[in-house]
């Protein structure tokens, strides 16, 4: 039994190294809100840095020694640090379930995981959507047995719920449903640390669609890049953004088969208050994945006042609701045809009132207090 002592819990984050915006965002906002709960809880981040080992070492191509540094820092590292911290803490929750590993090295019975999606495990629950070799099912195997002992498993949707419980990953009485919130930078106002201007000043005033989100498989970017060839035939002057993907080699070959290249922009990593203003100034925001575990970029263009066009997945359809427009999943034809009346008037997107009141319902504040009121439970217990 717990005494009234603020709670004395250790947050785990990615390493800042892994370079994945949104685990930093929910990490960061997560430490923020507890950090304001100091007659509640004495939170600490843990973020260990990713040591550059393979990396310096020559001859070995560039992302073959990231990705080597990267699975040397998630299963010896980091877990290391995890062995060292177990005593020192109340409770400790894992911001990234792709870190479910460190569970293990923790006292599985007051830690909790923060699962977003269950692509991490796809390889083990749904080996013929994702067949992998032996040592790549081996790691993930281990992530998802950390998963299992989990004492608590947090969720954003309730549509990932159903997935956990369907495969048996988790008891449903463990599962907690806090979904993340909206950042403070994304609203509708302009800002003064908003840079957005310059960075869209190669547009020089065009209209444009805006994609926020990677390059992996399942944020469908060669849809994107299809939907918006063929809308260019149809509106000339319009242009794309593109935030965060790196493409690849066959995507670039797409982008130049497709001769679209001249109207894409792709920034580099912009800060929040600057992405706000890409949201704000932008014809529609697309979300086109086939598959997602919350989608964070809904909510925040929804918040900047942005019309949403997205995939109509079930799990999008939960957080964007009424407040969006959906298309079938890889279905160009229907998306251009959706976007074409968007862009000429024939169709109107939800009202801007309906959008950012929608966007109002999720707050970092309402996390937080969720992940803070799970853990006194459970200690209590």
């Amino acid at each position: 039994m717990r005494t009234g002592a603020p709670l004395k819990l250790a947050l785990l984050m990615d390493p800042r190294e892994e370079g994945w915006p949104s685990m930093d965002l929910v990490g960061e906002a997560l430490l923020e809100g507890l950090s304001a709960l100091p007659s509640e809880v004495a939170v600490t981040g843990v973020r260990p840095r990713m040591p550059r080992l393979v990396q310096r070492l020559p001859g070995v191509r560039e992302r073959a020694a990231f990705n080597a540094d990267r699975l040397l820092t998630r299963f010896g590292g980091y877990p290391a640090r995890a062995l060292l911290a177990r005593n020192q803490y109340e409770a400790f929750h894992v911001v990234d379930h792709s870190y479910a590993q460190l569970v293990h090295a923790l006292p599985a019975r007051r830690t909790g995981v923060y699962c977003h999606d269950l692509d991490t495990f796809r390889s083990v629950l749904e080996p013929h959507r994702e067949p992998r070799p032996a040592w790549f099912r081996l790691m993930a195997r281990t992530t998802l047995l950390g998963l299992q002992r989990a004492a608590l498993v947090f969720h954003g949707t309730q549509a990932v719920r159903a997935e956990l419980v369907a495969h048996g990953v988790v008891d449903p009485d463990r599962l907690v449903w806090a979904p993340p919130g909206v950042s403070p930078e994304f609203h509708p106002e302009p800002s003064p640390a908003d840079t957005s201007e310059s960075v869209l000043a190669p547009l020089e005033g065009r209209p444009y669609l805006l994609h926020v989100g990677s390059s992996i498989p399942r944020k469908r970017l060669e849809v994107l890049f299809d939907i918006f060839a063929a809308l260019r035939g149809r509106h000339p002057e319009l242009r794309l953004v593109q935030q965060g993907g790196a493409l690849t080699h066959a995507q670039r070959e797409q982008v130049a088969r497709l001769g679209i290249g001249d109207a894409l922009l792709q920034p580099p990593k912009l800060d929040r208050a600057t992405l706000a203003g890409l949201y704000r100034r932008a014809q529609a925001v697309l979300v086109p994945s086939e598959a997602e575990g919350f989608g964070l970029p809904v909510i925040e263009a929804l918040a900047c006042g942005a019309p949403v066009v997205a995939s109509a997945l079930p799990v999008l359809r939960e957080v964007g609701e009424a407040a969006c427009l959906y298309c079938p999943v890889g279905d160009v034809a229907a998306w251009v045809e959706t976007l074409d009346a968007l862009l000429s008037g024939r169709q109107l997107p939800p009202t801007r009132r309906l959008r950012l009141e929608h966007a109002r319902r999720f707050t970092w504040q309402a996390h937080t207090r969720t992940v803070l009121e799970a853990y006194l439970r459970l200690l209590q217990r």
